[in-house]
């Protein structure tokens, strides 16, 4: 781990021009409280409206702020595992750029460091049509009776997570719905903590009734699969010579 702690906040955005102005003034309200070095890195996941443009320039005004531009829409396991791979931090935290969320509340997380190895929110009043309440308890309900995890709102978009057991996180299409599960499997500690919730600034959700209740089933079976299968193991004891060490003794 880094001697000196530092965090990297993930954005993945995708067709979000009407909140990113609004997402950029609050980020620019939570960076300078930031008890660690803070950085920001978007993840544009083939926005087609033109929030790329904007998101350039946010960039090279800025030298906070960082951005990666797939060259098609990937869906957001895909972005967050690109912003994980990007990112060189002690910390890596997520938040979605729709504004429903808020930065400053990344504040309470840091107290919970680096006794936790991850830091989940859990939206306690959610500003959600009723469609998506109700699919998202749901799949909650499923996920909790499937897996066990004991985590009450799994996507809630803030988290901040341990870098060293985010890099170890098996990746799938999907996995984004099982993040606290998976830093679990690695007996990592997970503590979920309130958070605000809003209505959408501007823009639609990208979700539908479907893909909001199909997906997290079927992802579910997935997970469990894997779970089975996941392979984990403790060195005891090591000697390893490497291949420099030996030429030198020649």
């Amino acid at each position: 781990m880094k001697d000196k702690q530092t965090l990297t906040i993930i954005v993945p955005v995708y067709n979000e021009i009407e909140c990113l102005p609004h997402f950029y003034e609050s980020m620019e309200e939570f960076l300078p409280l930031s008890p660690m070095p803070t950085q920001v890195l978007f993840i544009d996941d083939g926005s087609s409206d033109g929030s790329l443009d904007m998101i350039s320039q946010i960039c090279r005004e800025n030298p906070l702020y960082s951005y990666l531009s797939f060259d098609k829409n990937y869906g957001l396991s895909t972005a967050i595992k690109a912003g994980i791979d990007q990112a060189d931090s002690t910390y890596i935290g997520y938040i979605d750029s729709d504004l429903q969320t808020s930065p400053m509340d990344f504040l309470r997380f840091f107290e919970y460091l680096p006794a936790f190895q991850m830091v989940n929110g859990i939206r306690a009043k959610r500003q959600d049509t009723l469609v998506k309440k109700v699919s998202s308890k749901v799949a909650n309900k499923f996920r909790r009776l499937m897996i066990n995890d004991g985590i009450q709102d799994t996507c809630c978009p803030l988290k901040i997570l341990n870098a060293e057991y985010a890099r170890r996180i098996p990746f799938f299409d999907g996995m984004h719905r099982f993040l606290p599960a998976l830093i679990q499997l690695q007996k990592g500690k997970v503590k979920q903590l309130p958070v605000q919730h809003f209505e959408r600034y501007a823009g639609t959700a990208k979700y539908h009734l479907f893909n909001r209740l199909w997906g997290p089933l079927n992802d579910t079976f997935a997970f469990r699969w894997m779970r089975k299968r996941y392979i984990s193991y403790q060195v005891a004891q090591q000697e390893i010579h490497k291949p420099q060490e030996h030429h030198e003794q020649v």
